[in-house]
């Protein structure tokens, strides 16, 4: 049986369920409430954020366990990462399909707004969770 810890087995079902609604509710827009506006390329952003957010948390659960005083440095390293790779990935696109350049960036960039909102909530949360359970482990020390 795969070894999975509470904390990468509920990103990866929130992270799941957030990309499924997303994903959804982006082609419904684009479909419907903007006709016309829908590109080839679409079904690649979910994807691409979904895989970099799975990749995100496998990192993240390593380093939890391995080096924890290095939490907040490679979050924000995974963000440096995925900010740069999300530029050459965009000025690729932008430049093999022109047509749908200006498409492809509103959207790219909205993908990558709610994506970063979700994942700084998830860690932000994570963080308080860990910090309070330290504090009660703690307190709990200290009354027996």
């Amino acid at each position: 049986m795969v070894n999975i810890t509470k904390t990468k087995r509920n990103f990866i079902g929130l992270h799941t369920l957030f990309a499924i609604l997303s994903a959804t509710l982006g082609a419904v827009i684009l479909h419907f409430a903007l006709p016309g506006h829908y590109f080839g390329g679409y079904p690649f952003i979910p994807v691409y954020f979904y895989l970099f957010g799975l990749f995100s948390i496998y990192m993240f659960d390593a380093c939890r366990l391995h080096a924890p005083q290095k939490l907040l440095l490679l979050y924000l390293a995974i963000k440096m990462v995925k900010m740069i790779l999300s530029i050459i990935l965009v000025l690729i696109y932008c430049l093999a399909v022109r047509e749908e350049a200006k498409a492809f960036l509103l959207t790219f960039i909205s993908f990558y707004l709610i994506y970063l909102i979700f994942e700084t909530w998830f860690f932000f949360s994570f963080e308080v969770n860990r910090k309070l359970k330290k504090k009660n482990k703690k307190k709990n020390e200290t009354v027996a």
